[in-house]
């Protein structure tokens, strides 16, 4: 039994380099900080004033036991589970809170203990918690977390007597909500609109390869300016240069150095004092013998950095000068930009990214041929790591097989790694929101951090003349994290010439993921990004096999080598109505991309199909390839088919280029006019040996 003293969580429980303060049992809160070794997850606690007092001291006991102990082997053995180990400190606190939720409920109905808690009430209960729009997976969930409460109960030193839950021997699928088309896993996540995340990533880049070192400088210097404004001390020349800058702004009726703090302007005293050398007392009482409060909100005027701008925007310097008041906001965008980058281009995880330190992405050796090396980046990975007891291991682990960076993430991390100390987080709250926290942001404040940005860009857009890079509203709703991951693989599988990369080819990323060795881009074998991708890609080879059924029923005519092979396969795939999928479509997805023959994708840019067969080939995929090098798609491949549709827009782009080819240059103008014609030509070969669909079956 613990007493009032004894420790929340156990030593034996707390990693050796977890620093974070333990509750005590008495404690009216619990910290979890003591289980929590990841970065980028919240330090929660578990508040006993949620309970109610007649049930608390029975829900603490069996919520201490679960912290500290371990379901048994043999109960896990009789359930046909996988002997699980201790879960994770927020999942823990979640389970709490659903006792919690439970308690309440009893107390309600004026039952004093859990012992009262019998069949009947269980079989209200459940009926009451999973009948209020809750999902079945949820619900699933919260029957394991009732169970738990139970199972615990059983090991306490002073067990309450809480009754089996009735679906523990029932079996619980008649507990749960109807099947429904409930989003599960991952691949239920919309991707980015490509309307937003064109001009997203476009100025997440432009702010870190064209705008960082004017922003960085203008930090320095409003840091420097900040230290020297608190030191000065009180002097006659400080009172002077007070006079000497600020009067004659007063009487000529000139803006006075102004921030917005709040919701009005004030006189900039920190920038004032710098400047001038005069104290903070000083420029206090300077401020209200002349009245300047009142003149400030009527006459703001900036703050300017002594800094060069070198930095532009569309061929034009993006500023003058930059703001004292404009730099901490400024430094917030780029490390948001720098983030976005890394969520986005990496594959990587949320807590993955969070997890990223200084140092964590060296410059490579170079080969012996002299060429560089690949950048790779080894830091550390969360999703199921468990120890040989299979108990959560909240730091996680380094991971064996390191990411591969490209060049605009490489950039991203020289970034942020000047704004963080040698070894430190690259998201550091403590860096990146200037306050003593410990750990990374969190996925919460980089949410609101991309949303700021967002408005950012869209002023900034309007400011320097460009509305068209400005970024609209996405359609499925807010930027949350988890939506990068799985817009890159979307971009990856249906967008293979790049349409959004404006600044990166996404095809060249399908490269060196088709690969699948040990020094992939995602990771080992078919799991991480992998998965997420072969699950993409087959939705989008289902959806052209679709299509291509669709316009041949319309009457559509089709030609090319592949023809009759792409006809086939058409008529033999499922059509997908809609993304949501189960978890375990990705190991069907494997298993139907890697029909070799069979598999249609789309390649808009060569307006063609490609019925992949990896001998006929021409853009020479690697060695188990499963997909074509869609960038690389090459004139005359046995593989291409294209249809009536296919030929038309093959017009419509030639008409295009000779628009483009009458306002360019002579010699350019030349080459436009000879693409063109080639497209025309494309076209006219289709119109000649294109077949109506009966004629090939």
């Amino acid at each position: 039994m613990p007493h009032e003293d004894s420790p929340v969580v156990l030593s034996a429980w707390i990693s050796p380099g977890n620093t974070h303060p333990n509750s005590r049992y008495r404690d009216a809160v619990w910290s979890m900080a003591p289980l929590i070794d990841n970065p980028g997850t919240g330090l929660g606690k578990i508040h006993w004033k949620n309970c109610p007092d007649s049930l608390r001291e029975q829900v603490k006991l069996v919520a201490w036991t679960m912290i500290n102990g371990r379901l048994r082997p043999t109960y896990l053995s009789t359930r046909g589970v996988v002997a699980r180990g201790r879960t994770s400190g927020p999942d823990m606190r979640a389970t709490c809170y659903e006792w919690m939720r439970l308690a309440r409920w009893l107390h309600k109905r004026h039952l004093p203990s859990l012992a009262a808690c019998t069949e009947d009430e269980w079989r209200a209960y459940a009926s009451e918690r999973l009948g209020k729009g809750v999902s079945r997976e949820t619900a699933a969930i919260i029957c394991a977390r009732l169970t738990d409460l139970w199972a615990f109960d059983q090991l306490s030193a002073s067990p309450c007597g809480i009754t089996q839950p009735p679906w523990e021997t029932e079996g619980v699928d008649d507990f749960l909500p109807a099947f429904g088309n409930t989003a599960l896993g991952e691949n239920s996540t919309e991707p980015l609109d490509p309307l937003v995340l064109g001009p997203l990533l476009i100025w997440a880049i432009r702010l870190v390869d064209d705008l960082a070192d004017d922003i960085l400088a203008a930090w320095t210097e409003r840091c420097r300016l900040a230290d020297l404004a608190t030191s000065n001390k009180a002097s006659p020349a400080g009172w002077a240069a007070l006079e000497k800058l600020l009067l004659p702004l007063v009487r000529s009726g000139a803006p006075l150095p102004a921030t917005w703090v709040g919701n009005r302007f004030w006189v900039a005293r920190t920038y004032v004092g710098a400047v001038t050398g005069a104290s903070p007392g000083q420029v206090v009482r300077f401020t209200q013998q002349h009245g300047l409060r009142e003149i400030v909100g009527q006459r703001p005027g900036p703050c300017p950095l002594m800094v060069p701008v070198r930095g532009q925007i569309n061929g034009k310097p993006w500023r003058e000068k930059i703001d004292f008041s404009e730099a901490a906001e400024l430094m917030r965008h780029l490390g948001t930009a720098a983030a976005i980058i890394c969520l986005y281009l990496t594959g990587m995880r949320t807590q993955e990214v969070q997890s990223l330190r200084s140092g964590c992405c060296p410059d490579p050796a170079p080969g012996d041929d002299g060429t560089p090396g690949r950048h790779l980046i080894r830091s550390h990975h969360f999703k199921n790591v468990t120890d040989e007891d299979g108990n959560h291991v909240s730091a996680g682990e380094e991971r064996s097989v390191p990411w591969v960076a490209i060049t605009p993430v490489v950039h991203a991390i020289r970034v942020l790694e000047r704004m963080v100390p040698p070894g430190e987080l690259l998201l550091s709250a403590a860096h990146h929101n200037h306050h003593h926290r410990l750990g990374a942001l969190k996925k919460d404040t980089l949410a609101m951090r991309i949303k700021a940005f967002v408005a950012w860009v869209n002023h900034e857009a309007a400011a320097q003349g460009l509305p068209e890079q400005s970024i609209p509203e996405d359609p499925h709703g807010p930027i949350r994290l988890g939506r990068f991951r799985r817009t890159l693989s979307w971009h990856i599988a249906r967008r293979p010439g790049g349409l959004i990369a404006l600044a990166i080819q996404y095809g060249h990323m399908r490269t060196v993921l088709d690969a699948r060795t040990s020094a992939g881009y995602g990771a080992r074998s078919r799991r991480g990004i992998h998965a997420v991708l072969d699950v993409e890609t087959a939705l989008a080879a289902a959806d052209t096999a679709a299509r291509l059924r669709d316009q041949v029923a319309a009457g559509e005519r089709i030609s090319g080598p592949a023809a009759r092979r792409a006809l086939t396969a058409a008529v033999h795939t499922p059509r997908f109505e809609g993304r949501i999928v189960p978890r375990t479509f990705a190991r069907k997805a494997a298993a139907f991309l890697a029909r070799d023959g069979v598999v249609l994708f789309d390649n808009p840019d060569a307006f063609l199909i490609c019925a992949f067969k990896h001998d006929n080939a021409l853009c020479e995929p690697e060695p188990g390839a499963t997909a074509p090098r869609q960038y690389d798609c090459r004139p005359g491949c046995g593989n291409a088919v294209r249809t009536d549709t296919h030929a038309r827009r093959l017009r419509e782009r030639a008409d295009e280029i000779d628009q483009l080819a009458a306002h360019a240059p002579q010699p350019v103008g030349k080459r436009l006019r000879a693409n063109a014609t080639r497209l025309r030509e494309t076209a006219d070969t289709h119109d000649v040996t294109a077949q109506p669909a009966e004629a090939l079956t």
